[in-house]
């Protein structure tokens, strides 16, 4: 089956990096930012608590959403180093190396979001239920601090494949340009403190970013003729 996938046509390639590009930014919004949302009151433990134990199945739901987006992030970025190795293979294998340790950070995400809940449900009776309140926000809070980590590497990821795209013949360029300054945003978590203050800005710059480059390997795919002329010539 790998050996089949690896074979597709270019276009197939771009339409699926597309399809599960879109499939893992819903999955992962409606998890980790939509659902979570609705659990978390800012600064009042128990009120989170409540929500948390009273909707034990949304709760469920939205860890596996999550879950299931770093699922789709993989197959993504597979399909995005089939596309893009014909340009440069040691960078666009580099960047496969890249996005899965974050990947792998992305799935350690998601155990801090089940924590909460498994903290309130079957919390040790040694603790009052204000310490497993507490205990259990906090489990939010990091979280929130490993998504963010993860978003130093994915932003990395997004810098080395905008650079290939921009390399590329048969992307248009701009996309490349547009995706490498939607990373260097992302990358700014390694400044909480400045990524916060720029986040709408940040939120902008990516929405620019891999909007466009989804919709164009949706609709578009790829240009197969100059794919195969850059893959026959051999990568940098």
């Amino acid at each position: 089956m790998t050996k089949r996938l690896a074979e597709a046509s270019p276009r197939l390639k771009a339409r699926l990096a597309g399809i599960f590009q879109m499939l893992e930014g819903a999955t992962a919004v409606f998890g980790q930012i939509y659902l979570l949302g609705m659990f978390v009151v800012a600064s009042d433990p128990a009120a989170t608590a409540t929500n948390i134990l009273a909707n034990e199945s949304l709760f469920q739901l939205g860890f596996a959403s999550s879950l299931i987006a770093v699922g789709f992030q993989l197959a993504r970025a597979f399909f995005m180093y089939e596309l893009l190795k014909p340009v440069n293979k040691s960078v666009s294998l580099f960047a496969l190396l890249v996005i899965l340790v974050g990947s792998a950070l992305q799935a350690l995400t998601s155990l801090f979001y089940l924590a909460p809940w498994l903290v309130l449900k079957f919390g040790n009776s040694a603790f009052t239920a204000e310490q497993l309140q507490s205990l259990a926000f906090m489990f939010i809070k990091v979280n929130a601090q490993a998504f963010n980590i993860y978003l130093v590497f994915f932003g990395f990821w997004c810098v080395l494949i905008g650079y290939l795209i921009y390399r590329s013949t048969f992307l248009p360029r701009i996309f490349g340009v547009l995706l490498m300054v939607a990373g260097l945003g992302w990358m700014a978590q390694l400044a909480p403190t400045f990524a916060r203050q720029i986040f709408p800005l940040v939120a902008t710059a990516s929405a620019l970013g891999e909007i466009p480059l989804m919709l164009w390997l949706l609709v578009k795919g790829v240009n197969a003729q100059r794919w195969k002329e850059q893959a026959s010539t051999g990568p940098d």
